[in-house]
């Protein structure tokens, strides 16, 4: 693997915070991705489950965890079931786990192959009162491709329909918001990661490179410092598409007086980083686009301030949009009548400011939690406001990683986000 081990204290303490909230005789069953095909012969690299992950610390595909807290057997309380290698199979795909190599990573002491697990999943069915499941409920996501999870759900359903059944997603959820401290670790590492792949752009761009040479450049970055790659696909955008959210095609020349927005984060240890920076393409704003940048990071500076437990985000980006609705009169882009005037259920800030200002960052870049959730210390969130000006050709958008708590720290204060910095070190 390219990351540092983590300590498999971790994943023992992840394991027994969820074996806690089990009713008592729950056996909760977790699985690994799906290898996903991607054509011909091919798969695409493999990514871990996060909760799989989470729980493990296991980096491989066909593996099976198993939490029984009240088995009277101690060891069946926690079982790892994984792929049973053979000389064949390492001579054409490498090494894969030892039944050692899977208890010293996950701190799981029974670890049996997968061969096992039909056997020993009906003892364990025989004894369970509760059985909870998993499958992946972002609320941001839905897909027509049908999982593993949801496979093993219908199957476990067709074959003990007499039992009892419950969601484990909303158990690992809350469990997944509030970081410990080595995951803080690897978030950390892969806000460094992000910020070392920004100074490398500032030091690269220049009027006439194309955006999918700058993309080229970041990732150069992240895998030469031992990310896995991207955190999620990056956003080069330059000119008008800066005030496109979601663009990605990053295949545009950068012409000479464009911004440049950049929303890029490197994935370390399958943990994410979430960086948003926009910088002129020849090295130096415009008076406007100076203007423009001053009133968002004005934006960042107080909203990231805010990021405090007992908040919720959506009590913490109203009061956001308050801040954002008075820089958006002082730019010009509507006056202080307008806005008295305005009908409430369409504000004139969201024409400039459409998106929200954070979400829960962790082994997702959109990680587990609701913009209902009370915020505590330990949880990591972005802080990315943005104005939007297409008449203009203006979209800046600025982010940083902050974790929260009654002095909220920014994990990405190392990376420039000062417009005299940033055209300073692209004048070098």
């Amino acid at each position: 693997m390219r990351y540092d081990a983590i300590s498999s204290e971790l994943f023992t303490r992840n394991r027994l915070k969820l074996e806690k909230k089990l009713k008592p005789n729950g056996l909760a069953i977790i699985l690994s991705n799906d290898e996903m095909p991607r054509n011909g012969d091919q798969c695409f690299p493999y990514r871990q489950s996060s909760d799989m992950f989470y729980l493990t610390g296991l980096d491989q595909e066909k593996c099976i965890l198993t939490l029984f807290p009240n088995h009277p057997v101690e060891a069946m309380r926690e079982m790892i079931f994984t792929l049973k290698t053979n000389d064949l199979m390492v001579t054409w795909y490498g090494h894969k786990y030892s039944l050692e190599d899977a208890s010293r990573i996950s701190g799981v002491k029974t670890i049996k192959w997968l061969d096992d697990f039909e056997g020993v999943l009906r003892e364990l069915m025989a004894r369970a009162h509760m059985v909870y499941l998993n499958q992946n409920e972002n609320p941001r996501f839905t897909t027509e491709v049908v999982s593993r999870d949801l496979r093993f759900i219908q199957q476990l359903r067709n074959d003990f329909p007499l039992h009892n059944f419950e969601r484990l997603a909303p158990l690992l959820s809350d469990l997944r918001m509030v970081k410990e401290v080595e995951e803080v670790s690897q978030i950390i590492k892969a806000c460094e990661i992000t910020g070392s792949a920004f100074n490398r752009v500032l030091n690269f761009v220049k009027p006439g490179v194309m955006e999918y040479e700058v993309e080229a450049e970041i990732t150069h970055e992240f895998i030469r410092n031992g990310a896995n790659g991207h955190a999620y696909p990056p956003i080069i955008a330059s000119g008008a598409d800066t005030c496109i959210l979601h663009y990605n095609s990053n295949d545009k020349k950068c012409q000479d007086g464009d911004l440049l927005l950049l929303d890029f984060g490197a994935e370390y240890a399958n943990y994410a980083g979430d960086c948003s920076r926009t910088i002129p393409v020849n090295g130096k704003f415009t008076p406007r686009q100076k203007q423009v940048y001053e009133a968002v990071l004005r934006v960042l500076r107080k909203a990231s301030r805010m990021l405090v437990p007992g908040t919720t985000i959506d009590k913490y980006h109203a009061e956001v949009c308050k801040i954002m609705e008075k820089e958006l009169i002082g730019l010009g882009l509507f006056t202080a009548e307008d806005v008295a005037n305005q009908d409430p259920a369409n504000p004139l800030y969201f024409k400039y400011y459409m998106h929200g200002t954070s979400h829960f960052m962790g082994l997702d870049v959109h990680d587990v939690g609701t913009k209902q959730h009370t915020l505590a210390k330990g949880m990591v969130l972005s802080c990315e406001p943005g104005i939007y000006i297409a008449e203009e050709g203006i979209g800046i958008r600025l982010e940083n990683d902050i974790l929260v708590d009654d002095e909220p720290l920014d994990l990405m204060v190392h990376i420039p986000v000062e417009p005299d910095e940033i055209e300073a070190m692209m004048r070098r």
